[in-house]
């Protein structure tokens, strides 16, 4: 065996892109992922309503009673039914139960949440979260009507 060689090989340049393809799907999932909590602020201008109803002409159609839950400027809440005599000081948990208590008496009862111009917008999305947990699902919000 004297004259034996080994086979010699071939050299080939070839790029393997199976790595590549990985690093890609990778990203291609990251990114899936990601951006949804990508959220970008538009500065908008809230529309005035001329057509709104008042909550005493929602009401005046049936004998349900209206109920407005009302948020000062320093977050403290008040309760009025039927524009009666408003209850302030009252907390979170307090008008939720008294809301309920209405709804329970007279269902078809319009809920209004109202909130003083200084009022922080968080403390609104608040309350309308709680009621949203209580099962209070209608609420409607209250605006002065545009001349």
């Amino acid at each position: 065996m004297a004259g034996y060689q080994p086979k010699k090989r071939k050299m080939t340049a070839e790029i393997n892109v199976v790595p590549y393809i990985d690093v890609m799907l990778v990203l291609l999932i990251i990114f899936m992922v990601t951006s949804p909590f990508i959220t970008q602020g538009v500065e908008v201008e809230l529309p005035k309503t001329s057509t709104a109803k008042s909550t005493a002409d929602l009401a005046e159609n049936s004998d349900a009673s209206y109920i407005i839950i009302e948020i000062d400027k320093a977050g403290n809440l008040g309760l009025s039914v039927n524009d009666e005599d408003v209850q302030r000081g009252l907390s979170l948990q307090d008008v939720i139960v008294r809301v309920k208590a209405e709804l329970s008496l007279k269902p078809d009862s319009p809920v209004a949440v109202g909130g003083d111009a200084a009022t922080p917008y968080a403390d609104i999305v608040l309350v309308l979260d709680e009621l949203s947990r209580a099962g209070i699902a209608k609420v409607g919000l209250l605006t002065d009507i545009k001349e």
